[in-house]
């Protein structure tokens, strides 16, 4: 997905690369981003376009009224602080474990869906409480939730490894990340970093950019909630897929 636009400091797209070696290397926020592992996962289906050309309507209203849109919006999967914590700690784990996603969903997705830096307990209560009501939801700005079709096959071996078989195909495509909960780990971890570049006299040409040393305990500490952030989206999409599964199920009348 093609996804290059103004960022904070760097514009989204940017990478920086640095040798963990090098004690002098930092870690950014800004540079990760603010949506943390904002990404999209394509749901292939069994569905050819003339199988749907009678029910694009009352598709797009079901999957509409499955996932819940919108700036501020609240997810309907149920969670507590508890949950939460086994959320942010197992990601698509905690997804297989309670139904919202099937096992071999974890072979199509990066790091098999779960990052296994991530501590909960380097994320602050105000970044949990804003995650609690948002999983399982889409937000706003550039996210989406599509029913597409494929239009053109240009590697038919690396379609077929992605369950696509041919033209006229349909797919689903959810794009999302983190929710307010990325961007608050984000917004904390700014903070602690701008001491730490006062402190080590790291000088920036944009506040946006501030950093810390990434073996310092600035740099430790939000790497491992970066993770907390990433396992959190990865179980969102999940719960997205889940839905969408639903939806699709609902007006077909079969089990996904």
């Amino acid at each position: 997905l093609p996804d290059m636009h103004a960022g904070y400091g760097f514009a989204i797209g940017n990478v920086a690369a640095m040798d963990m070696a090098d004690p002098n290397s930092v870690i950014s926020p800004g540079g990760v981003g603010f949506d943390i592992n904002c990404g999209v996962r394509v749901i292939r289906t069994n569905l050819f376009e003339k199988d749907i050309l009678d029910y694009k309507e009352p598709l797009a209203q079901s999957m509409y009224d499955h996932i819940p849109v919108g700036v501020g919006s609240q997810g309907i999967v149920p969670t507590n602080p508890k949950i939460l914590t086994d959320v942010l700690e197992l990601g698509m784990d905690w997804s297989v474990r309670e139904g919202y996603a099937w096992a071999e969903d974890k072979e199509h997705c990066e790091e098999y869906g779960r990052m296994m830096t991530a501590d909960p307990s380097k994320v602050s209560t105000r970044a949990k409480k804003r995650g609690m009501p948002q999983l399982g939801t889409l937000g706003a700005g550039n996210h989406y939730g599509e029913i597409q079709v494929v239009d053109k096959i240009f590697d038919k071996r690396a379609a077929n490894r992605m369950g696509i078989e041919e033209e006229g195909q349909v797919c689903i495509m959810i794009h999302c990340g983190s929710r307010g909960f990325g961007h608050q780990v984000a917004t904390d971890a700014l903070v602690e970093m701008d001491s730490a570049c006062k402190r080590d006299n790291i000088v920036l040409n944009d506040k946006q950019l501030a950093c810390a040393r990434i073996h310092s305990e600035e740099g430790q500490n939000y790497l491992k909630g970066m993770a907390c952030a990433a396992n959190y989206a990865f179980a969102n999409r999940s719960s997205m897929t889940f839905l969408a599964r639903q939806a699709f199920s609902k007006i077909f009348k079969q089990t996904p």
